[in-house]
């Protein structure tokens, strides 16, 4: 957090930096720098990071302490005495306070386009770690959000976070919010909508049972306000479009927002998977505008998700005769098809349910698909979540590449949690990828529960893959079948815990913290085609990077995922900072619109917004193992699990009687 002693330290280096451009006068070095294809003119950089500890992820030059930046890329890369002298009077300097720089986060699989409209009408309950403290969230929402606005909570969370270890039941909401419309979406799995929600949607006694998923009822025929996605996620989806959307200049604003919590947790670059509901170009027209004024703060890469069953041949033959591969700039530019080429190839990931069976016609429909896709260079991603699935796919990638070679293509599948050793070394063969997201720290319970813990042991068996030479890289599937936090991912590779604790992976599928780190930048740039441009520091790289709140390579395992950072750069441009960096921010945003935005009051992951109130169960590692291990029977209606918050406390304990009584708290008995 900021204080005063962070921002005076701050402001002294801005003053030393111009003191040492004084003495420096005009002694930049003019020199051409070539990496691989890459090839970087420069004479003065515009702006030197010096007395840093920069893990650079380049082998050939894996540590240095100061960077040169011009025109958005690394030019310089060595020690303050190679770098530094690069300067003249116009070049800014920057201390980096001797803080530990990594390169800067770049998730394979997210969906930001679709989250950022909507970003600022969600309330977060990402990494929130106690039932009683979301609840009281919802609570205070619900008294601020007015008709007909609803209260949205939407993925990005699992029961199993909760020291609870369980969902609120749909009467705790219903008494919270009686007349607020409120939609719970659960994972993939399930929505929970109070009396309020199921009439803003019309649901009744005499709506008709859905295709693609179930609303639960009672006994005489209501529903009850449960939709379960059974086969499938539809009814959640279709459900939820039915609420109230933003007028396009809050959903500008919801959109840098979004941004900007992504880089308060590290990211700068992403590749977007599209989604069920988002339209092409309609719904990113917000992106394009931000992407049009230089407002955006990460790098965004989109892939083309078809929106129309048995027309998705017509939807990529449109696009590929009007939309050029890799059309746009560094910071937004098109990636390629899918996650969805046809929805006949859709496995739900849903592990509550059953592991679907596929249409015989998906082969067929799915060559077509990828072979116009093949004839015009596109890659493709293709969501697969079942070896079964993938096996299939192979099958028609297979007759496309007898005819088009797909190898050169960077074509890749999305999740493949059990996929098997044949499978990989197909793709292999066919030269393409597998993008793995952390979507088992989520489910990872229900999985063991309907397959057991030996066939969790390696889902997926991400070193496996990484030993056999495929390219393969990490992301999240964030916002709604996990959290966009990055962190959580590292953590999930390193420790092989799901966010609840369970230990899924024995030692061998586990990575170290250094292969991580690399899943999370240079291995993702082969499934954005930019090898060579971005992923490292090192010289002609884009000046992408991050000084994490805690030394990654240092913290206890368990703190891993409560990391974030302090300085996040884009372009050399510093788009987050904060703590004795605060002074630096070059990225001023206005309030979060519209006014009673669950993200004006809570931000983010964990409800950072609030330290000491709904966050503060989130966002301490020590607290939090401290409440996950509470043995007690029941929680404390005041404080939860967090008896020692209550035992450190100068609470008015002289009457016992009159302070049980007054708070309910029940901590001294325990």
């Amino acid at each position: 957090m900021t204080n005063r002693r962070s921002v005076l330290g701050a402001a002294t280096t801005l003053a030393s930096t111009v003191a040492f451009n004084g003495l420096l006068g005009r002694k930049g070095v003019a020199q051409t720098i070539v990496k691989g294809e890459t090839r970087v003119a420069h004479s003065t950089p515009d702006i030197v990071y010096h007395n840093g500890r920069i893990t650079t992820l380049d082998r050939g030059k894996p540590l240095a302490s100061a960077v040169a930046v011009k025109d958005g890329r690394f030019v310089a890369v060595g020690s303050d005495s190679e770098v530094l002298p690069l300067a003249d009077a116009t070049t800014q300097v920057v201390d980096l306070h001797g803080r530990q720089v990594l390169p800067g986060l770049f998730d394979n699989h997210t969906h930001v386009v679709r989250g950022g409209l909507n970003y600022n009408l969600e309330l977060r309950w990402d990494g929130v770690r106690s039932l009683a403290d979301a609840m009281d969230m919802l609570r205070r929402q619900v008294a601020i959000t007015p008709a007909p606005q609803w209260v949205r909570v939407i993925g990005g969370f699992t029961e199993h976070q909760f020291v609870e270890k369980r969902l609120p039941t749909i009467a705790e909401i219903n008494a919270v919010a009686p007349d607020t419309p409120v939609f719970l979406l659960h994972l993939y799995d399930r929505a929970l909508l109070n009396g309020a929600a199921l009439r803003a949607v019309g649901y009744n006694k005499e709506t008709p049972a859905p295709p693609g998923g179930e609303i639960i009822r009672d006994a005489k025929g209501n529903p009850t306000g449960l939709l379960v996605a059974r086969p499938n996620a539809m009814i959640l989806y279709a459900t939820l479009a039915k609420g109230p959307k933003l007028p396009l200049d809050y959903q500008v604003n919801s959109t840098r927002h979004f941004m900007r919590e992504l880089n308060r947790l590290g990211i700068t670059g992403v590749i977007d998977a599209g989604g069920g509901f988002q339209n092409y170009p309609d719904d990113y027209a917000v992106v394009q505008k931000l992407a049009d004024e230089n407002q955006m703060t990460i790098r965004l890469a989109y892939n083309l998700f078809t929106q129309k069953p048995k027309e998705e041949k017509e939807d990529f033959l449109k696009w590929t005769g009007s939309v050029k591969y890799k059309q746009g700039n560094d910071y937004f530019r098109h990636n390629g098809a899918g996650e969805m080429l046809v929805f006949s190839a859709a496995d739900f990931e849903d592990f509550r349910q059953p592991r679907p069976e596929l249409a015989p016609e998906m082969e067929g429909e799915l060559e077509e698909v990828v072979r116009v896709l093949a004839q015009n260079d596109w890659p493709w991603r293709l969501h697969a979540t079942y070896d079964e699935t993938i096996s299939r796919a192979l099958d028609a990638f297979e007759k496309v590449n007898e005819d088009i070679p797909l190898r050169g293509i960077n074509w890749f599948f999305d999740h493949a949690e059990t996929i098997s050793d044949k499978s990989i070394d197909r793709i292999a063969e066919l030269g393409g990828g597998i993008a793995v997201q952390h979507r088992m720290a989520y489910q990872g319970e229900y999985f063991v529960e309907r397959y057991g813990a030996k066939a969790a042991e390696a889902t997926p068996p991400i070193a496996k893959i990484l030993d056999r030479g495929v390219k393969v890289s990490a992301g999240t599937d964030a916002t709604r079948v996990a959290s966009y936090n990055p962190w959580v991912s590292l953590s999930w590779m390193i420790t092989g815990k799901t966010v609840g604790g369970l230990r899924l992976y024995p030692q061998h599928n586990l990575l170290d913290r250094e292969t991580a780190l690399r899943m999370w930048t240079e291995n993702v740039a082969w499934f954005s085609n930019e090898e060579g441009k971005r992923g490292r520091i090192q010289e002609g790289h884009y000046a992408d990077f991050i000084v994490p709140s805690k030394d990654f390579f240092a913290v206890p395992e368990d703190d891993i995922s409560f990391l974030t950072s302090h300085l996040t750069v884009v372009g050399g441009r510093v788009v987050y900072a904060d703590d004795q960096f605060a002074p630096l921010d070059n990225n001023p945003l206005p309030p979060a619109m519209p006014d009673w935005s669950p993200t004006r009051l809570f931000k983010g992951y964990g409800a950072w917004g609030e330290p000491e109130a709904a966050g503060k169960n989130s966002l301490q590692a020590y607290r939090y193992q401290a409440i996950a291990s509470c043995g007690c029977a029941s929680a404390c209606g005041l404080h939860g699990h967090d008896h020692a918050r209550a035992w450190a406390s100068k609470a008015p304990t002289s009457d016992l009687q009159g302070f049980f009584g007054a708070l309910g708290c029940s901590c001294w008995a325990v």
